[in-house]
């Protein structure tokens, strides 16, 4: 692996860090799940980082555990689903999609949202079962209510305004089909 990679791993690892640590003290159940507008970030790194974004994504959220105080077992659920959830996303528009990514219409908008709201159900299906096994007494509706509003509600109102100015005004383009 070269220096590059690595560098760009790092520096995702970070603006992950500083969008999440402040927002880690609006909890809505403590240790399990607080107000998360860095889910945001997931989609964006899958489409623009690839895998390596989305390994960013994961241990950026383990890491924001640990700095909380709130690394449990179910923290390995928390890692797989914000690997997994940004993974879908790159999978769907670099091996799915026979468009590139673009929101430019209200086609790619609809489209978007509905991948968004698939990856939101599949990381929901990973962190809410994990934490009612581990801990019977969190309330499991709840839960399972805010990990889903986290991961599709950050993801559309603040990622599509945030993916438009990557994609748009600064020429970032999306990960291509390789895996690096």
């Amino acid at each position: 692996m070269t220096k590059r990679p690595i560098r760009r791993f790092f520096v995702l690892l970070t603006v992950y860090l500083v969008v999440a640590i402040p927002f880690k003290a609006m909890n809505l159940i403590p240790g399990f799940t607080d107000v998360r507008p860095v889910q945001a970030l997931g989609p964006i790194y899958g489409i623009f980082f690839g895998p390596l974004g989305c390994l960013a994504a994961a241990f950026g959220n383990l890491v924001a555990d640990t700095v909380d105080d709130a690394l449990r077992w179910t923290s390995i659920a928390g890692f797989a689903s914000n690997f997994i959830g940004p993974l879908l996303v790159w999978l769907y528009w670099t091996r799915v999609s026979r468009t590139p990514f673009s929101l430019r219409t209200a086609r790619d908008l609809l489209r978007y949202c509905l991948v968004i709201v698939v990856m939101a159900v599949v990381e929901d299906a990973i962190v809410a079962p994990a934490v009612k096994l581990v801990y019977p007494e969190v309330d499991f509706s709840f839960l399972a209510a805010a990990v889903f509003g986290n991961t599709a509600g950050f993801p559309i109102v603040l990622g599509i305004p945030l993916s438009i100015l990557l994609q748009e005004e600064m020429g970032l383009k999306p990960a291509d089909a390789r895996l690096d």
